[in-house]
């Protein structure tokens, strides 16, 4: 009996049926739609756009604040399905998911 594993039959996609993320609401995709939007995809499918313009900008911005400068907004990258920033900001995607199966866009203002 050999004591070594099939690296191959014991890899997820070996698995059948295959996995399937059990929160479709996850972020698979992001991209910049400059000045402060963003292109989504998430785990289900589902396409949308969120819309930071206002948000960045504003007198409120509070942390968001940091995101306008457009080098910073840029790089914006996927962590754990979340839409996330170097700079510690991350957005909800539940409530992204949400926003967007609703309207198509999420707009933070």
């Amino acid at each position: 009996m050999s004591t070594q594993s099939d690296a191959l039959a014991d890899s997820p996609a070996a698995i059948n049926p295959p996995v399937r993320p059990l929160a479709p609401w996850r972020v698979a995709r992001v991209d910049v739609v400059p000045p402060f939007g963003l292109s989504v995809v998430f785990h289900d499918g589902l396409a949308g756009r969120v819309d930071l313009s206002q948000r960045v900008v504003s007198e409120n911005a509070g942390i968001f604040a940091m995101l306008a400068d457009p080098a910073v907004f840029a790089q914006v990258f996927l962590q754990h399905g979340a839409v996330t920033w170097p700079c510690g900001i991350d957005l909800a995607p539940d409530a992204m998911h949400d926003a967007i199966q609703q309207d198509g866009v999420w707009t933070l203002r």
